[in-house]
């Protein structure tokens, strides 16, 4: 077995720019949403609401952030592949787990230091789950391992960086500084995925088996289509609302008692 020359940026460095606003533009309007969940009056609004959240963040902020950043890995001279199965079960685990971490968090208008903890480590956790996963339907001629230390620093980039995040939606009130959340955001996902591309160790090998599965060309201009009907839910369900917490008393503080 070969350990072969593979590239992260084949198509540029610019996909890491494009990537990151993928990212972003997605947990922006996913943390939007989440503000709203906090102050709806109802539980079937807020569950719509954390919903919404999650499609954004878990679908277009992780999901498609990470198979734009894919376009830039190659293996000179030998092709890749990705499984259709796990890659749209990536995508499934990716929007459960965040709806998971928000649930925890923006299940009541009151600040709680621990529902912002669990509901961090749960949404950081989400991002991990999306890349590995991700990473699993990866096909290629040769095998792949990891570096167990880059894998840790790549959880806790996600999970530290997932809870400023999450931090930044209740902490501040005006729309430049929830722009600064979905910025964040947008480093927890862009930096967990890189950092998890290097602890990866590729091993080519030029007498196995031609990979099976599809380009990620084949899907990914679709997946930007749906990904715009999907985002156009929650832009005109967060422009149409009232302010958030406009009909109902501000919460308090950070850091006041629940």
């Amino acid at each position: 077995m070969d350990m072969g020359h593979v590239h992260y940026f084949v198509m540029g460095d610019w996909l890491l720019f494009l990537a990151y606003l993928t990212s972003v533009v997605g947990c922006t309007i996913g943390l939007a949403c989440t503000l709203h969940a906090r102050y709806a009056l109802d539980t079937r609004a807020r569950m719509a609401w954390l919903a919404l959240a999650s499609l954004s963040i878990g679908g277009v902020g992780i999901w498609l952030m990470h198979f734009v950043a894919m376009l830039g890995f190659a293996t000179p001279g030998m092709p890749v592949r990705y499984d259709l199965f796990r890659t749209v079960l990536s995508a499934v685990l990716a929007v459960v787990s965040v709806f998971a971490g928000l649930l925890v968090f923006g299940v009541r208008p009151r600040f709680a230091w621990w529902r912002l903890i669990v509901g961090g480590v749960l949404t950081g956790l989400a991002v991990n789950l999306m890349h590995y996963s991700g990473m699993w339907a990866l096909e290629i001629k040769g095998t792949i391992s990891y570096d167990a230390w880059l894998v840790v620093l790549s959880v806790v980039i996600a999970v530290v960086a997932a809870t400023a995040a999450l931090w930044f939606t209740v902490a501040v009130d005006k729309p430049l500084h929830r722009l600064a959340a979905g910025l964040v955001a947008g480093v927890a996902v862009t930096g967990m995925h890189y950092t998890g591309m290097a602890a990866m160790r590729v091993h080519l090998d030029m007498s196995a088996p031609d990979p099976s599965g599809v380009e990620v060309f084949s899907f990914l201009f679709p997946v930007f289509v749906l990904a715009a009907l999907v985002l156009a839910v929650p832009i005109c369900a967060v422009l149409m609302a009232p302010a958030p917490g406009s009909r109902r008393p501000a919460p308090p503080k950070v850091g006041q008692p629940v």
